[in-house]
């Protein structure tokens, strides 16, 4: 396989990914291209390689600036700008789970701090199971947002060292 051929491949999987994540598909191939390209892309460079519109390269680059997973920089006497990603998966792995704690689980644990304060009766067997269930999912949350507490500030060493050691 050729090096062309590989990096479309890539491109297409990482899409495909993304979209199975809840990550809109062409925003994931944007990101993969940028991933693969040694150099800073132009808005234009990234519509000829994807074959995309001008508006949806430019609001997924806004969109993968937002998630914090590429930036924009700009060339001395050009006046197109150019983005580029980290290529460090470590530091795209925790920037993903910052974001998605952000988007995702903060809402979730305010929405369930407020209904485990539901007042009802216990011996009332439809409040009782509501209230239980709320509990436990309301456990399980702040347990993973403890977890990707951890994540966000360990080393990636030691974060999967302690993951495989919890496995053995």
């Amino acid at each position: 396989m050729e090096l062309a051929e590989a990096k479309q491949k890539f491109i297409e999987a990482w899409g495909k990914l993304g979209s199975e994540w809840g990550i809109n598909r062409t925003m994931a191939q944007v990101h993969a291209l940028l991933l693969v390209s040694p150099e800073p892309l132009t808005t234009e460079e990234v519509m000829e390689n994807l074959n995309i519109s001008r508006g949806n390269a430019n609001m997924t680059l806004r969109d993968l600036m937002g998630w914090g997973l590429v930036e924009k920089q700009h060339k001395a006497g050009e006046r197109k700008e150019y983005f580029f990603a980290d290529k460090d998966t470590w530091n795209i792995a925790r920037q993903v789970a910052k974001e998605r704690r952000k988007r995702e689980l903060d809402p979730v644990l305010k929405i369930l701090g407020e209904l485990t304060k539901v007042e009802g009766d216990q011996k009332d067997p439809e409040f009782k199971t509501f209230n239980q269930s709320i509990t436990d999912i309301n456990k399980l949350a702040k347990n993973v947002d403890k977890t990707l507490d951890t994540m966000l500030k360990a080393e990636e060493s030691w974060f999967w060292a302690s993951i495989f050691k919890i496995f053995r």
